[in-house]
């Protein structure tokens, strides 16, 4: 059977420059890369999404060329969030307090509040998910669309096929909602909200059926201060 890897990208940088690799997140690409080696993994194919971290964590892990292909990116969460938080704060006092009080602590130096999903997170991405408001970023509707497309290509592989895919926790998760069946959005973002930072999701191809096959496992992650989420 045909095996398409999914890597996620390493741990990225901070709220207000999240599309880079943090030195934590370069470790782990490094660590990542070991285990690619020990377990004598070879790809037919090696892609990464459009974005820096994703192509950061391709580099460190593999040291060898791969191709970019866009469809594989993260949704722009933060065109989403300039976009919707204002809308949603001018609706919801609850809210627009929780929002204030994100940014205070932003603006304080709290390194903590990089790496934590707060409420107002939450808030703004259910509101994106159900198209609450008009926006002019790209909508969950098409951003589904986008990452089905980019893997309608892997649905007829070759028996000893095996393909890498390095990319983000919400398109690893759109595809298993695939292989699933289909999900509902809340359920598509729980799996991505439980994704480790290069966490390695297997689908098996045969016949033209996809499977699960693995999902967020990081055997390369011996030291549990390794693992993360953000």
């Amino acid at each position: 059977m045909a095996l398409i890897y999914f890597f996620r990208h390493g741990q990225a940088g901070t709220r207000d420059d999240y599309d880079r690799l943090s030195p934590l997140g370069e470790r782990q690409a490094r660590e990542l890369g070991g285990w690619i080696a020990r377990q004598n993994l070879r790809f037919d194919s090696v892609i990464a999404g459009g974005l820096r971290r994703q192509r950061e964590t391709a580099a460190l892990a593999l040291n060898a060329a791969f191709e970019i292909d866009a469809g594989w990116s993260e949704f722009d969460l933060d065109a989403v969030y300039q976009q919707i938080a204002p809308q949603l704060a001018a609706e919801d006092p609850g809210f627009r307090r929780h929002w204030e009080e994100l940014q205070s602590t932003i603006a304080s130096g709290d390194d903590g509040i990089h790496r934590r999903w707060t409420p107002p997170d939450a808030a703004v991405v259910e509101a994106w998910i159900r198209g609450r408001f008009p926006i002019a970023a790209e909508t969950w509707s098409e951003f589904n669309r986008r990452v089905r497309e980019a893997g309608q290509r892997f649905t007829a592989l070759p028996e000893d096929a095996r393909i890498a895919i390095f990319t983000s926790a919400t398109p690893i998760s759109i595809w298993i909602s695939e292989v699933l069946g289909g999900l509902p959005p809340e359920r598509v973002l729980r799996f991505a909200g439980a994704s480790l930072n290069t966490g390695i999701t297997i689908l098996s191809a045969r016949a033209g059926r996809l499977d699960l096959f693995m999902f967020n496992a990081v055997p390369h992650l011996g030291d549990p201060g390794l693992h993360t989420f953000r």
